[in-house]
Order: structure tokens, then sequence, then C-alpha cells
């Protein structure tokens, strides 16, 4: 199976005409076709109607070789040509058309010499050699039991190319290089017609009438690419708008843009998932000379950097929002997400997640910004973001770990903020360090030692949180992939932190390989558990570890994970989305069909939802009954301000000893020996003091030095005084109601207390 990576033709903003009768195809893949194998360069007159193509093979379409989903078979080639001819009886009927190709690996398509759709191979408006390849790998999906890709042709381009009486339809098709075992082509185009006039054919069985998008409950997201490709990467420049009226409000698309109307850059992102129909987009926002800009979008907080997620193959399109909401619930940041429905040059692409991406700021991992002269001191210790993550495809921006997964293979450890790029040497040194410090001592045969085991180095908590959660919802990616970590600098904590969490659409039962659809087991050992990190597994060897993981799940039970309150946000979520998900699945009819890896297919989105509680109910009662420890007191400091913090404890025993600060005057008429400091001169003096826990003591010492007398407690009417301070050496005025000493001209220091009624 080859990745998918698609680049589409995006037309100016339109929407599918309301005057729509039905809908009929006029061009089948498996008409007859001329075509040319793309030995050489065509005429490039091939695309016109008027060109002579008798010497062209002619043959039933789909044209191609490898997969068996062709009807006629030609030698490996690099490009393969094709013209169909057709004819239009009433072009003042057709109020839509739609191009539908299934192809491998891309395509340009052309309607009587003019562009209409692209994928995977070059820019808008050139026309490839015919020896080139593919921008990337795109596999045909019909051989499959998928549908070809579709295009929504722009009605004002139709109103200029189509021709009442004879057209041509021709195609480009390329593959990745000769050598592919594979090559698609095949085409439909279907017409809306806007009478109930029947001029053509029946469409496929497998067509879907495209729908009219008007209203919504959820905020709409409209993007016009200005006739610009979207591509993996780079990113492209256009245009987004957002209409959200507010909860409890219908959001129309001719409402004006009142949450954001500007600039964004965007690009298809994600790995596997970009093998789905609904693609996933990562998005900048920027001002108008291009630079980021940091805006409020849907009322979460000012950032640039955004995701549009795809819900595809999870068809409850809950899993990662309830795992994002369990995380907030635990405490712990985890990405914001407000459920959208969106246009992409006004073909209506569904429900999807506008969420924020995993990046450090002050309100999303809240670290410390590393800069490229933090190269030493306490400045190179922080902030990192890193994550265990599959090797293939990042470009070797990461590093081995010299400790293997469970099952003996490599495990790979990947730069995530600041990028490799942007590190420097002694920068990736400090962390991989770290890490290898971290790993030893958890290998190590005193790993429980709250001194130089496990947790000198980690945030226990947040490790206990992710085991949790990855088998709450036994993530069959949990631990292996898309496991993120981060380290702030050593004065605020320094300790490795697990989270934020990320990517549990295949988890919730919604994989049917390594045991995901089942609700028993363990994923951190059992399942894909062979390709995860060892590290927990061997914490769960210490038993301090396992009573405290017993203590955070029994809590957790209890509130946000009661199964009334898990169940009541599924369907709380559910009658929020009930009108959406119908045209969600309207756009993609996945519904009572298997899409890559599910387990369980359900007819109906509400068998989905019911096989998602039910799943989740088994899933607790096994953890329940299963989870090993003993929840009691581990006394200790439970505050993680306090110098002597203990990640394992679960009750405060008192004993928390904190960083402090003092201030006193002192007056003498002699030197003294203050902290192994001999003072003979009047002065301010500090010195900093160190506990046995690690606590420090700033003790400061206004100092008053008088050889004469120290404390006069008669009175000098000759006297004249200076000025009066308190017992912390601040000048005050004078007071009857607190300490005060009094300092003369002759040298002479009086203390004076406060009357007593």
């Amino acid at each position: 199976m080859k990745k998918l990576i698609l680049l589409l033709v995006c037309l100016p903003f339109l929407t599918i005409s309301q005057n729509i009768d039905h809908w009929e195809t006029v061009v089948f893949d498996n008409d007859i076709w001329r075509y040319l194998e793309g030995t050489f360069e065509p005429d490039t007159n091939w695309r016109k109607l008027a060109f002579n193509d008798a010497s062209w093979s002619q043959a039933q379409g789909g044209v191609g070789y490898g997969d068996g989903d062709d009807n006629t078979i030609i030698n490996s080639v690099t490009s393969l040509y094709l013209r169909k001819n057709f004819t239009i009886i009433d072009t003042s009927e057709i109020a839509a058309v739609i191009l539908h190709v299934d192809y491998d690996d891309a395509f340009v398509a052309y309607l009587n010499n003019v562009e209409i759709a692209r994928a995977n191979i070059g820019s808008v408006g050139d026309h490839p050699l015919y020896n080139q390849g593919s921008s990337s790998l795109h596999e045909a999906q019909m051989y499959q039991g998928g549908n070809p890709d579709q295009f929504v042709i722009n009605t004002q381009l139709l109103s200029s190319v189509l021709n009442q009486g004879n057209n041509l339809r021709s195609v480009q098709v390329h593959n990745d290089n000769i050598s592919s075992s594979d090559l698609t082509g095949r085409i439909f185009l279907s017409l809306g017609i806007s009478t109930t006039t029947t001029n053509y054919s029946p469409t496929p069985t497998w067509f879907q009438p495209p729908l009219i998008f008007t209203t919504s409950n959820l905020p709409i997201v409209v993007i016009n690419t200005n006739g610009q490709t979207i591509v993996d990467d780079p990113r492209i420049v256009c245009d987004m708008g957002i209409i959200d009226n507010g909860f409890g409000n219908i959001n129309s698309v001719n409402d004006a843009f009142n949450d954001y109307n500007g600039k964004i850059s965007i690009e298809y992102r994600g790995s596997s998932s970009q093998s789905f129909p609904k693609k996933p987009y990562a998005l900048e926002t920027q001002d108008s000379v291009g630079n980021n800009n940091n805006v409020s979008l849907l009322g979460m907080p000012v950032e640039n950097d955004w995701i549009l997620y795809a819900p595809y193959t999870d068809k409850s399109l809950m899993r990662n929002f309830l795992t994002f909401d369990l995380g907030r619930k635990m405490g712990n940041y985890s990405p914001r997400t407000v459920y959208c429905e969106l246009i992409i040059n006004g073909d209506y692409k569904g429900i999807y997640i506008l969420m924020e991406k995993i990046k450090r700021d002050n309100d999303r991992v809240d670290i410390a910004k590393l800069d490229s002269n933090d190269v030493a001191g306490d400045s190179l210790t922080g902030g990192y973001i890193i994550k265990v993550d599959k090797y293939t495809g990042n470009g070797g921006l990461d590093w081995l770990s010299d400790f293997p997964n469970i099952g003996g293979n490599n495990l790979y450890i990947q730069y995530h903020y600041p990028q490799a790029s942007a590190l420097q040497p002694q920068q990736m040194d400090y962390i991989e360090h770290f890490m290898d410090s971290f790993e030893y001592a958890l290998a190590g045969p005193n790993f429980t030692d709250s001194l130089i085991g496990y947790s000198k180095y980690i945030d226990v908590n947040s490790f206990v949180d992710l085991y949790i959660i990855n088998e709450l919802s036994k993530n069959i990616d949990g631990y292996r992939l898309s496991t993120y970590m981060y380290k702030d600098r050593d004065d605020n904590g320094g300790k490795l932190t697990m989270g934020p969490f990320w990517d549990y659409n295949l988890a919730f039962g919604n994989a049917d390989y390594c045991d995901g659809g089942i609700t028993t087991g363990w994923e951190v050992n059992g399942g894909c558990g062979d390709n995860n990190p060892f590290w927990f597994e061997r914490l769960l060897d210490d038993t301090t570890y396992q009573n405290k993981l017993k203590c955070r799940w029994e809590y957790l039970r209890e509130r946000s994970f009661h199964q009334d309150s898990l169940f009541t946000f599924i369907d709380s979520m559910a009658l929020y989305l009930s009108d959406a998900q119908q045209r969600n699945f309207q756009k993609w009819p996945t519904l009572g069909t298997y899409v890559w890896p599910n387990y369980y297919v359900g007819s109906t989105y509400q068998d989905e939802l019911n096989f998602f509680k039910t799943w989740i109910g088994d899933r607790l009662a096994w953890i329940d009954n299963n989870l090993g420890g003993n929840c009691y007191e581990i006394l200790g400091c439970t505050n993680p301000f306090a110098c002597n913090y203990d990640p394992l404890a679960n009750t405060n025993d008192g004993s928390c000893n904190y960083n402090s600060s003092s201030y006193d005057t002192l007056v003498s008429n002699i030197s003294i020996n203050w902290n192994g400091l001999i003072l003979t001169t009047s002065g301010d003096y500090s010195i900093t003091l160190y506990n046995s826990v690690g606590c420090d003591s700033i003790s400061n010492l206004n100092f008053i030095f008088n050889p004469v007398s120290a404390i006069s407690d008669f009175n000098n009417d000759q006297k004249m005084l200076i000025k009066v301070v308190d017992l912390l050496g601040r000048e005050v005025q004078q007071s009857t109601h607190q300490v005060c000493i009094y300092i003369y001209d002759d040298g002479s220091v009086e203390r004076k207390f406060p009357r007593v009624n």
C-alpha cells in the first residue's frame, strides 16, 4: 500500500447550486478511451478537441497495470495520456459538474484544453513532461473497496469552457517512476441537472450527491486558496474566515466572518492520516505582510499555530476530543479543541476539530524559551519538548536511545522543540545526556532510591497520568508513537514531564490489530507493547509507584473517570453534533463500511456511540478488577513547591521545608560574629544558608555599630534625633504603636516600645 499525499486544484469560493433536480454521469471509467503510453512527449495539441488521435490506441478504460483494477493493461511507463469525447445536449440545464478520479500516482485533468483539476504533480497551469514522476506516492482506492477522489468544478469556469455539443475530456496520468509496480487512471464526470430531463446515464452506485450546506449550530470555517494547490509541504498562503455567532446560535454560510477574517498559510499534516480522503491540515494565522499573527480563534488563547483535525476512521468523531477533555480534567495541559464544519473552495468537507498545536507557549506547554545562546548554566537545562515516535519520515531529526524497546528493537527519541535544526550542539548533548541518565537510573539496581533513582529525573505524577489515560483508552499507539514529554529549567523543577496527550483516534476499541478492540489486557506490555519503551513496564516493578498508580486511579474513578461522567459527556457531544454528523456522513459515507483499521462497524451513528460507551464501561470494570497496588497513606511532603517535595507521597506529613528570607536590625558597641562574619562597621549584610533538604535561607542584617553606647535608656536634652527605624531597619515616623529605634547625633540609640493602655 502506498502512502497518499494529495495535491488538489483549489478554485475560488463557490457553493453547489440548490437548484439541482438530479445527477447523471456523462463519462465513465469503462467507456472506450483513446490512450497513448508515455514513452515520448506527445503533440502539444493533444488536449484540444480538434486534435487527430487516430494514431492512438483505443480500448476500454480504466487503463493501467498492477493491482488488478484495470480493464486494459499496458506496459510499465512513467505516464499515460487519455482522451474521451462526450456530448452535452443542453448546457443551460447543467447546474454543477463533479469530476471523480481513481489514480495511481498523479494526474492532471483538462476540459476542452482548460485545466480543471490535478493531484500530486507540479503546479497549476504547467504541463508535466512525459517522464516526470509524481510528487509522492498515491494508492488507488476503488480496488480496495474505497471511492475515487472527488473534485468540484468551478461553475463560473464551466460557463466559459463547456460546449453545447462536442466536448473533450483529456487526462494525463503519472506514475511515481517507471519501475513502480502499478499505475491506474479511472475517470468519471457527473452532471448536476436543474431540470427533470434525462439525457445521460445514471450515476455509479457509490456516487453521493454533493451536500447543499447552508447553516450549522457549529462554527463554520471557510478557506479560499485563490487557485493554489494545498500540498504536504510547503505551505501556501491563502484566505480564511470563521463564522461564529456564539453557542446556541445558528451560523449561516452567508453570514459575515466575525471570528477571523484574514490570511493563513496551510498544508496537509499527519502521516497515515493523509491516506484518507478526508484530509487533516496544519495552518498558521498571518498578518497582511506574511508575519505570524497571534490571534484567538473560537475563544482559544492567542497563538498562530493551529490544526484542523479530520476525524475519519473514528466514526464517533469524539475519541481525541474526549481524551483531551479528560487530560484537562486531570489537571494537565491538553490541546484545546472546538468542533466546526469546514468549507474549502466551496466544497463542504464535514466536521473538523480546530485545535491547538503542541508547542512551547505560556498558554500551551508552559516552559522556558530555549534560545540559541542558552548553552551554559541553568538556561541550558530547559525548555525542551521531545517525543517517542516512528523513525520513518522524520529525516533523522532524532537520536537512538541506549536502551532498546521491549521487543529489543531500536528506540528513537525525536526533537520537537526547538527543532533539531535550531538546536546548538551543547543543547543536543544536554537533553540526550539527561535522557541517558534517566534511563540508566531506571534500569539500574537502585532505581527506587529517592536520591539516585528514577524519581530524581522525572515528574512521577505525569508518568502515572499518561499510563492511566493510555490504559483506559487501550491506545495501540500509546507509549510508542506520538508520546510527548518536556523538560523545563532546573530552577523551575527541571524534571521530565509526560504530555501533552496526543493522537487517540485508534484508541477506545477502534483498531482491529494489537488486540485494540478487546477490553481486556494491558497495552503497556501487550498488544503493540513490544514497540514501547521499557520505562513504564519497569516503573511497575516499584511497589511505591504501583501504589501511587492505584491511588490516582481510584481518585479519578470517583470523578472524571466515573462511568456516569463519561457517558454524560458523550451524550452531550452527540446532541451537539446531531445535525452536523448527518452532513458529515453524507459527505463521507463511512457508516456501515469498514475503514482501516475499524474493529467495529456500526450501521448508524448511534450504533457507533453505543459501541463506544459499552467498550468504555467494560474497560473501566476490567481495570478496576486487575490494577495492582494498594492505596494507602504514603507520608511525606506533597507540595511540589517545597524543597523536600516527595513525588511518591500522597499524604502530607507536615515536613515541607521552603526557601525563606529574613531582615533584622542589630545595634552593638562591640564587633560581633554573625554567621561566621566579623562585623566591625555599620552597614547592610547578607548571607545565604542551606539546610539538610536543600532549602536556602537568605538572611539580611542592618548592623549599627556604636562604640560609645549601644542602647541608651536615658534622656539627653542636648542630643538631636537623626532618624527613627523599625526592627527591620526601615526608616519610619515616630510611633507609639510599634517598637521603634531612635538614633541621635551623639551616637546614642534609644529603643521605645508600644504604649500599653
